[in-house]
């Protein structure tokens, strides 16, 4: 019997198996890979009686190798917050999924676990951009601000080192990256001691501050879009960025749209954080878009559609503002 933990690169994704095998120790091989790398089970080819944990990826988009491994006689245990259109009915499938927009797949997993690692929940729900949740998940902590403030940044920090083209792009590979923070059940103790948080700061921190440079090249009643150029530091700060500017600007609606080196574009979408809604519906008029309510995106935009997006983004968005 083998085990597979498939689980999204960014920082739900890996809190989320990080407090799950906390509470469940389990040797598994671990199938993930940048934050935009959703189709993932299509990877693993199983044995009946294989157990397979799938954490923060779109059930839509991987419903096909679901039901390969289903009929392959795999059992899957499967935590998310996305789209979770056509979830089959099989005894095998164990589905925590909730699609509403104050959920990520590591509250879930908190959920699940007692609260046992609420701390690293916390941390994924601000790296999630759902700071008005991890305040609320974090009430039993009774923190001090400042450490409060600590764990946001260290999700921020997570969550930025998904984004990336390849995985070339990153500072870590979320795989590696997983391996040194599961060493630690505590999140202060690894921002006191790990080799990989003042790196992913400070990359952070100087990425930030080029994205910051930029002016946004269309505004609107519905909000902002920016673009970015092909380079390393744009595709690691697109989804971070995006999140910054929802939370400086929570009326409006933004968009990154980054150049891709293939062409085209790679494009994150935040709704207005006082409605989060719309983004999935937006993104999923594209071929390669989805997410959720409130943070979605699309994995490649032709840039013979880019007039498009703006269209529909303007549509979509001046309604709800």
């Amino acid at each position: 019997m083998a085990d597979f933990d498939v689980f999204n690169g960014d920082a739900d994704g890996i809190c989320a198996l990080h407090q799950l095998r906390l509470a469940e120790p389990r040797q598994a091989a671990l199938v993930t890979g940048v934050k935009r790398e959703i189709a993932l089970l299509k990877r693993v080819t199983a044995a009946s009686g294989d157990r397979i944990t799938a954490l923060d990826i779109s059930l839509k988009t991987n419903l096909d190798a679901v039901q390969r491994l289903l009929a392959e006689g795999a059992v899957i245990d499967y935590f998310d917050h996305h789209q979770a259109d056509g979830m089959p009915v099989h005894p095998n499938l164990h589905c925590y999924i909730d699609t509403g927009a104050e959920w990520c797949t590591s509250l879930l997993v908190n959920r699940q676990i007692g609260s046992r690692y609420l701390s690293w929940a916390v941390v994924a729900a601000f790296g999630d951009n759902l700071a008005d949740a991890a305040r609320i998940a974090a009430a039993p902590l009774d923190l001090a601000p400042s450490s409060l403030s600590e764990l946001q940044t260290l999700g921020e920090c997570i969550n930025y080192n998904a984004y990336g083209e390849t995985e070339q792009d990153l500072f870590f590979a979320p795989a590696e990256l997983y391996r040194q923070i599961h060493a630690y059940a505590d999140p202060f103790t690894f921002i006191r001691e790990d080799r990989a948080y003042p790196i992913l700061k400070q990359g952070y921190t100087q990425d930030m501050t080029q994205a910051q440079a930029t002016a946004p090249m269309h505004e609107s009643l519905a909000g902002a879009i920016y673009f970015l150029p092909d380079a390393a530091w744009s595709r690691r700060v697109s989804g971070v960025f995006g999140n910054a500017l929802a939370t400086g600007y929570p009326q409006r609606a933004h968009a990154v749209l980054t150049k891709k080196s293939n062409g085209g574009y790679l494009v994150s979408v935040r709704a207005p954080l006082v409605a989060k809604a719309g983004a999935d519906v937006l993104c999923s008029q594209f071929e390669t878009g989805g997410g959720r309510k409130g943070a979605a995106g699309i994995n490649h935009l032709p840039e013979t559609d880019v007039d498009r997006f703006i269209a529909a983004f303007d549509a979509g968005f001046t309604r709800s503002v």
